[in-house]
């Protein structure tokens, strides 16, 4: 089983480029060592839109890509895929990349079993589960070329004007919903959901677009802090 190292960095939901540039910020940072850690989980959802197969999409995003090429040769990185950005498995070969289907993914921290994923996996319904299976496709990403660019254009217009921060009233009772299917496990790791809580043996990561934190491990334990 993988193991979680100390200081090891969590950053989820930075939604870049529409919604501020500190994932952009935070990427330079680790890049000229100002800050530094040997491990890196890209929690999803951090870019506000990205998919492989499609050179256009990542025209909006070139330098922060190019930046994680960089990254990726020296620091141990591991990207879960979310719902605004999947399919990337080719275009960052050195990192260790995880779709929908293969998250939840077990790691180990100290003693503890962990289960991380992106989020949105669990208790979220048979319609999302199937527009997930159908969008998050290379064979459909593939018969959609022909219209990338007024798609991607009118998506990301969309997204620019899209309010994502909320607070999630009766978090409490999802979070029951989703840990029925970690009963394996003695913490679980997620983003997706922006709310930035602890709730028992669930950690609701910080969005980085909403909440301007990330996840540290210090002394075992998870903490969030602004970079």
């Amino acid at each position: 089983m993988l193991e979680i190292k100390e200081k090891a960095l969590f950053i989820a939901d930075s939604h870049y480029p529409h919604h501020g540039n500190a994932f952009l910020e935070l990427l330079k940072k680790l890049e000229s060592g100002e800050v530094e850690t040997s491990q890196l989980f890209l929690m999803g959802d951090n870019f506000d839109l990205l998919f492989g197969y499609n050179d256009y999409i990542q025209s909006f995003v070139k330098e922060a890509i190019e930046l994680l090429h960089k990254l990726s040769k020296k620091i141990e990185i591991h990207y879960f895929e979310g719902n605004h950005d999947f399919c990337l498995k080719e275009l960052f070969p050195n990192m260790q990349v995880y779709s929908r289907e293969e998250q939840p993914v077990l790691f180990k921290l100290g003693d503890k079993k962990v289960a991380i994923s992106h989020g949105d996996k669990y208790a979220t319904g048979f319609a999302y589960d199937l527009y997930c299976k159908v969008l998050r496709n290379k064979t459909t990403l593939t018969l959609l070329k022909p219209f990338e660019k007024a798609i991607i254009d009118d998506r990301m217009k969309k997204l620019s004007k899209k309010n994502i921060c909320h607070t999630f009233h009766s978090f409490e009772k999802r979070v029951k919903e989703i840990l029925k299917h970690y009963n394996n496990v003695d913490l679980v790791i997620e983003g997706h959901f922006h709310q930035s809580r602890i709730i028992g043996r669930y950690i609701s990561l910080p969005s980085q677009a909403c909440q301007g934190l990330v996840g540290i491990i210090e002394e075992g334990k998870m903490v969030f802090k602004a970079l």
